[in-house]
């Protein structure tokens, strides 16, 4: 059985509003359901795990009752971090259950159901695996004494979500005790000692984060 654990604990703060970014209206539905959206459309079998803080969840349940959204899903409290918040999700997996969790942003609605399928397919074979997309902007390195260089582009990717594993992998590399060179879930199963792949992502999976980006999702909507 695959799981996705959709992490949504922001506040909001550089959309510079009071509502939280994952609930903002994006095409007159809130992105947090726009992101459900698209994992059930990928595969309707999929277990969803939500990740809320205890303090969204009141308004979360409202705003369902008010769209009538009923697609199936399991709420799990947000914790301290990200890790910690992916910790309280991963632990509504049972312990011995096979098969590919993935994590993935609340705020990331416009993952396509390809990229998701490419994760899945591809954690199945090696157990970890992220999206990514190239860098198409020149890059330029800053040093500790404020001097920068350019840097060869085509040596690095921009990473986006899902981030798919082997449930067995992700609950080992959970156990570890948190640090903060854990930015993401990849990071925290390479200090467990895993390789990770990468596979093709989608250029318009961008991370709602600012007004800016709001505009952008309407003219992707």
């Amino acid at each position: 059985m695959d799981y996705i654990i959709i992490v949504a604990g922001g506040k909001g703060l550089r959309m510079g509003g009071d509502i939280p970014k994952q609930f903002l209206p994006v095409g007159g539905i809130p992105v947090l359901m726009r992101t459900m959206m698209r994992f059930h459309e990928y595969s309707p079998e999929l277990q969803i795990i939500l990740v809320l803080p205890k303090t969204q969840q009141e308004y979360w349940n409202s705003l369902c009752r008010q769209h009538q959204f009923n697609i199936p899903y399991i709420l799990a409290d947000g914790g301290k971090t990200r890790f910690h918040s992916v910790q309280n999700g991963l632990a509504l997996v049972p312990d011995d259950t096979d098969g590919v969790v993935g994590v993935h942003d609340g705020v990331r609605p416009f993952v396509s159901v390809e990229t998701i399928a490419r994760c899945y397919d591809e954690a199945r074979q090696s157990g970890a695996v992220v999206p990514v997309i190239p860098v198409v902007e020149t890059v330029r390195h800053l040093d500790a004494d404020g001097v920068s260089h350019t840097v060869p582009r085509d040596e690095y990717r921009l990473v986006q979500t899902p981030q798919c594993f082997s449930i067995q992998l992700l609950k080992a590399a959970n156990e570890q005790p948190y640090n903060d060179g854990f930015t993401d879930d990849a990071s925290v199963v390479e200090s467990f000692g895993h390789e990770i792949r990468l596979v093709e992502g989608n250029r318009e999976n961008i991370k709602l984060t600012t007004p800016g980006d709001m505009k952008m999702a309407e003219m992707l909507i």
